[in-house]
């Protein structure tokens, strides 16, 4: 059974920077894409970024292009999202997941950017 446990969230102003981490326990980590996905407060959840299981290719939400940056590690069943030029709009709960084999959500991690 696959768990995914997101941190790193806090409370940042607009124009700073966090970086996210997901950290996967259970096995084949490696073996699947993951992606970073967000809801904020009233609205769907959408897509941030996701990237491929060896690391080649990523894809972003074009609000996210050119200032999010995803990555891995499988050394450490580990994604993170680098976040810079952060704006309030981005204020969500981030989670992670595998976007074509979909496990349970993690509890998410709180982002709140003040203006």
């Amino acid at each position: 059974q696959v768990q995914l446990v997101e941190s790193g969230g806090g409370l940042v102003q607009a124009g700073g920077s966090l970086r996210l981490s997901c950290a996967a326990s259970g096995p084949s980590f490696s073996s699947y894409a993951t992606g970073w996905f967000r809801q904020a407060p009233g609205k769907e959840r959408e897509f941030v970024a996701s990237i491929s299981w060896d690391g080649v290719n990523t894809y972003y939400a074009d609000s996210v292009k050119g200032r999010f940056t995803i990555s891995r590690d499988n050394a450490k069943n580990t994604v993170y999202l680098q976040m810079n030029s952060l704006k309030p709009e981005d204020t969500a709960v981030y989670y992670c997941n595998r976007p074509n084999a979909m496990v349970s959500w993690g509890q998410g991690t709180q982002v709140t950017v003040s203006s």
